[in-house]
């Protein structure tokens, strides 16, 4: 909602608990539509108590009245009717009274009409129910367009960033504060959707901020995002971090080694040796009597300029760097060991 800040209670750096007021708006219309909408319910509600004790017992003696007057005028219509017949009476007295026993029979249908409608499943009782509701839902509207008025922390946590003050008019989409909630501390990363097959929930990781580079504080991978960032090309994971070191703050930019398999006596080349790395099909020159020769390999994890070789090469085998120009499969080759 559009409005202006009529005060703003807390400051930056502050520590708030769940449900302290940030800011609050001028909120005088929104107050008054809301007592609007009050009344508007307590006149509701008093057209179904009206209608409750008073409309419904009216109805109900207006029908018997009816009735009563229905079954008084029937008789003395059957009474005159004897009475014709014996010629003690002329046809207009007749007529007389035939038209008052229909009148009365009409007044008995409408009475039970009006009784009917009076009645919890009639149709009054029914609009002023459906009155009632409307003026609930209007009176809930205007009870939430007044709370829209009044920012409180969702959560409990520290204010990191305040931009508004007293005065200040504010509208949708503007961000007015930054709070860090309390809780688990946790590492936002994107990683590179080529190693989402490596990642699993638990595994351990070593995080270090850059401020801090030379301090490192352990993690533990704890969400991976089931959607992949398709103009990225990367995955969003979370890491827990159990015991935060002091210096950790929020928005920091860290830089974070997951372990995501560990190998005993892994066998491994340098990565700038491998070609078509990322290939289904990688390849090395091995050095064979003197020669480079083209040897297809099996590769495992990648890390840190190495790659682990599972088939392919033995310990020992010596391979021509990637970098290295002009060797081809065949070249003839010369092995130059570094003196000790």
């Amino acid at each position: 909602m559009t409005g202006t800040v009529a005060r703003v209670p807390v400051v930056e750096g502050q520590s708030v608990t769940a449900g302290t007021p940030l800011i609050e708006l001028e909120s005088s219309e929104l107050r008054a539509a809301l007592n609007q909408a009050d009344l508007a319910v307590r006149e509701a509600q008093a057209r179904v108590r009206q209608l409750r004790e008073v409309q419904a017992p009216v109805a109900e003696q207006t029908l018997r009245q009816a009735e009563a007057n229905y079954e008084a005028a029937r008789l003395n219509l059957v009474r005159n009717r004897d009475l014709f017949a014996k010629g003690y009476i002329g046809q207009s007295v007749l007529d007389e009274a035939d038209r008052a026993a229909l009148v009365a029979q009409t007044q008995v249908r409408s009475a039970k009409q009006q009784f009917a409608s009076a009645q919890p499943s009639g149709s009054d009782a029914a609009a002023a129910l459906a009155a009632l509701a409307q003026a609930q839902a209007l009176a809930d509207a205007a009870r939430a367009r007044l709370a829209y008025a009044r920012i409180v922390a969702p959560v409990a946590g520290t204010l990191i960033a305040r931009d508004v003050e007293l005065g200040d008019v504010v509208m949708p989409g503007k961000v007015l504060m930054e709070l860090s909630p309390d809780g688990e501390t946790e590492l936002d990363l994107q990683i590179d959707e080529k190693n989402l097959r490596l990642l699993h929930l638990g595994q351990p990781a070593l995080a270090s901020a850059d401020a801090y580079a030379q301090e490192r504080f352990p993690a533990q991978l704890s969400y991976i995002n089931p959607g992949v960032d398709a103009q990225r090309g990367s995955v969003e994971v979370k890491l827990r971090v159990s015991d935060p070191p002091g210096y950790l703050m929020q928005d920091m930019t860290v830089s974070v080694d997951i372990e995501v398999a560990r190998r005993n006596k892994a066998l491994l080349v340098p990565a700038d040796s491998v070609h078509d790395a990322q290939r289904a099909s990688p390849w090395v020159l091995r050095v064979d009597k003197q020669r480079a020769k083209r040897q297809v390999v099996k590769l495992g994890l990648c890390s840190g300029g190495l790659c682990e070789v599972l088939q392919g090469l033995q310990e020992g085998d010596l391979v021509v760097p990637a970098t290295v120009g002009g060797v081809a499969d065949g070249s003839r080759v010369r092995t130059i060991l570094p003196s000790s």
